[in-house]
């Protein structure tokens, strides 16, 4: 199974692609979803990586197809700019998820 990026800028896609991982650079709703619906068309890849801005920009598609589909699996990834979350993410998600404070 292979991996496949589609990002929000062209420094990201350049370096997964270093790694090895095919993508695309888009920015648009239309072009996310167009690009989605082509990986996910693709039986060789079994996840799509997503930069975290689409998640914030257009969490409704984003959500709608997860929900929609089982494979392939979409990841959210920070970008070169780094994480959009705030430091103590992990702590809190714990702490929603099981109810207890770490």
């Amino acid at each position: 199974m292979k991996m496949y990026l589609i990002s929000d800028n062209i420094d990201t896609l350049t370096g997964m692609r270093l790694a090895g991982v095919d993508g695309i650079v888009v920015h648009e709703r239309e072009e996310l979803r167009c690009a989605i619906e082509n990986a996910m068309e693709d039986k060789d890849v079994g996840v799509i990586l997503l930069t975290e801005k689409f998640g914030r920009e257009f969490p409704d598609l984003i959500d709608e197809i997860k929900l929609e589909r089982t494979m392939p699996l979409l990841i959210e990834i920070p970008d070169r700019h780094g994480t959009g979350r705030k430091k103590d993410f992990i702590t809190s998600y714990v702490n929603e998820a099981i109810g207890l404070k770490l």
